[in-house]
């Protein structure tokens, strides 16, 4: 049986959410930078206990995602879930950046509560807002593409705040210069700066998130339903495809270094941190033309071979990068574009797959999850990312770097912050592929399952 070539989304939707979801990843992608280097530079916080402390926190905030889904499930609704998670989400995101007199331990409480609580915002926005994504439309092929293009400004938005800062310096009285003619900074980014950028950052990113909530329709047929907790990891164990999927994001883990470094990696390769605006979308561009592509990939190869090729090309080119340098900032630039297309695999497969093990297990039970699916997907996304930045941030305070020098760091420190920045990400997208050699949920099989589900709804819904 074939499925049905029936169009489901307007243009207006599909631009709704993807910039909902660019809205969200505004705000996401500038904790991600600069969270760190904020609380080392304004309140003299040591890097690798933030880095800890960012990670327990992403922990402790994973028992909130089950508890999101199992509220979804519950409700067998999506879109209340994000209006409410706005408001918090908006106070939070300028209360990090807002300096506080405090010091040692008292500081260190402070820097983990109310991480915690945006962390749990965002979690009651993150789930439903990825979960919608399998509830648009039922037909798979229109809900591949609306994934890449929304996950291309998702990942433009992950990236976005690099601009954001630069242009708050030049408007702010006295703001901090890029760099001096010696290559050291001049001063490093104000307390002030970082918190007019976060306000900024935080309007725009929750206009463009309530996108979602205004203008999306949900239409797959999704009965709300008790669900303990226990039934909840029921549905994780009964659904294999996903938990491979679970499995290789945790192998791969260490991708996500480069976003949580990319500010120290900006000052000590090149010389102050506003080139973060030039070494992070350097890359950041060329995960955008590689997810853009992803959908063609996927027609072509499908999505285990798609995933697989370019998690080792990205080996191959991290490590090339690495091995050729620093020293020649046009040609490292050059090899960062290149490298930075392993991140399509990072942003939109997980989430492609993640929509087709809603409909695996749907085909398996007669049930839909996507309450279940999405917490578990949002827990390990938020997990690994503390994961790599925890790692990258102790590299980087081991190295050595110092805030002061810029540019002038020893060649030890630049040659272990390159490392982490440039290679590590390749090195963990290699162990990302071992659980992806046994995905099957791909091709004919897909399409069938699809065709048959579309053929069951008609059956009750004639």
């Amino acid at each position: 049986m074939d499925i049905s070539p029936q169009k489901f989304l307007s243009i207006k939707e599909v631009l709704a959410y993807s910039l909902g979801l660019f809205g969200f990843q505004l705000i996401v992608g500038f904790l991600n930078s600069y969270q760190a280097e904020f609380y080392f530079t304004a309140m003299n916080a040591n890097l690798a206990v933030t880095g800890v402390l960012i990670l327990i926190v992403k922990i402790v905030s994973a028992a909130f995602d089950p508890v999101v889904g199992n509220m979804i499930e519950k409700r067998g609704k999506l879109k209340p879930f994000i209006l409410v998670s706005v408001l918090p989400l908006f106070i939070m995101t300028v209360v990090i950046f807002i300096k506080v007199p405090l010091a040692g331990v008292g500081l260190y409480a402070y820097i983990f509560f109310t991480f915690l609580l945006f962390s749990m915002a965002a979690t009651l926005g993150d789930v439903p807002s990825c979960a919608i994504a399998s509830s648009v439309t039922p037909n798979p092929t229109e809900r591949t593409n609306l994934v890449s293009l929304s996950n291309t400004l998702k990942a433009i938005g992950l990236s976005a705040s690099a601009a954001v800062i630069p242009v708050v310096c030049l408007i702010v009285p006295g703001g901090s210069a890029v760099v001096t003619q010696n290559g050291a900074p001049d001063t490093p980014i104000s307390t002030l700066e970082y918190t007019v950028s976060a306000i900024a950052i935080a309007v725009v990113g929750c206009v463009f998130f309530l996108f979602i909530y205004f203008f999306n329709k949900e239409r797959v047929p999704y009965a709300a339903e008790k669900m303990s907790f226990r039934d909840m990891l029921g549905v994780l164990k009964g659904n294999k495809p996903f938990m491979l999927v679970i499995i290789s994001c945790f192998l791969g883990f260490g991708r996500q270094i480069q976003t949580g470094i990319a500010v120290q990696a900006a000052n000590s390769i090149m010389g102050g941190q506003n080139y973060l605006l030039i070494i992070g979308i350097t890359g950041g561009i060329g995960g955008v033309i590689s997810m853009s592509l992803t959908p063609l990939l996927i027609k072509k190869f499908g999505e285990k071979r798609t995933y697989i090729g370019l998690s080792l090309y990205g080996f191959v080119m991290s490590l090339v990068t690495f091995l050729v340098g620093y020293e020649n900032i046009a040609v490292m630039l050059v090899l960062l574009f290149f490298a930075g297309f392993q991140f399509g695999v990072v942003n939109i497969l997980p989430v492609v797959m993640a929509t087709d093990s809603v409909d695996y297990y749907e085909y398996k039970t007669g049930k839909r999850a996507e309450g279940t699916i999405y917490a578990a997907l949002s827990l390990t996304v938020k997990v690994t990312l503390a994961m790599g930045t925890a790692l990258g941030l102790a590299l980087v305070n081991f190295s050595g770097y110092d805030i002061a020098l810029g540019g002038l760091q020893s060649e030890g420190t630049k040659t272990m912050v390159y490392f982490a920045y440039a290679a590590a990400p390749g090195i963990f997208s290699l162990l990302s592929v071992f659980p992806i050699i046994k995905y099957d949920l791909v091709g004919k099989k897909k399409l069938e399952i699809a065709a048959e589900l579309q053929a069951r709804r008609g059956a009750e819904n004639p």
